[in-house]
């Protein structure tokens, strides 16, 4: 059975040590506020989820339906055990401290030869948050077996950037 929004609030609240008041103090609302959805009376405000999910360590998505985006672990496979990096799948995550979110799916073999010709991808290239990523880096340790969360960066405005491979 999933949880409410309000059981998440209040769960996620005290695993980060915090009262209600000190969480409503933060958000700029009353305790009784974050009573009340904690207890499913009332729900926040659409304008706070955002700093709600960043105060709880959430995303937004996580803090409204409870499940987690999963990450896979950063692996070093044995050569009989890796994929041709044709059949990879470079995943890059961004979200941004201000709610936006990019999801970006490109198969390897097209990144490779995008690195080859010295080309830019445009949903790579225009995003401040990736731009100072050494993509030649990233290949080298991906044909070196390298799988999985490979990079995971915080920005000091709280987005969060990372990329792994399948």
């Amino acid at each position: 059975m999933d949880t409410t929004i309000g059981k998440r609030i209040a769960g996620l609240r005290k695993d980060k040590g915090l009262k209600q008041e000190d969480l409503a103090q933060m958000l700029g609302v009353s305790g009784q506020a974050v009573s009340k959805w904690e207890n499913d009376q009332t729900c926040p405000d659409i304008s706070l989820l955002p700093q709600l999910a960043k105060v709880l360590g959430v995303t937004v998505d996580e803090l409204l339906s409870g499940k987690q985006e999963i990450v896979p672990a950063v692996q070093i496979l044995p050569e009989k055990q890796r994929k041709n990096i044709k059949n990879m799948v470079l995943r890059i995550i961004v979200d941004s401290a201000d709610g936006d979110k990019v999801r970006v799916n490109l198969p390897m073999a097209l990144v490779q030869v995008v690195i080859d010709c010295g080309m830019e991808m445009p949903q790579i290239s225009g995003n401040d948050a990736l731009k100072h990523i050494d993509w030649n880096q990233i290949m080298a340790m991906i044909s070196q077996g390298v799988v999985g969360n490979l990079v995971e960066v915080e920005s000091s405005d709280g987005d969060i950037v990372r990329i792994f491979v399948e």
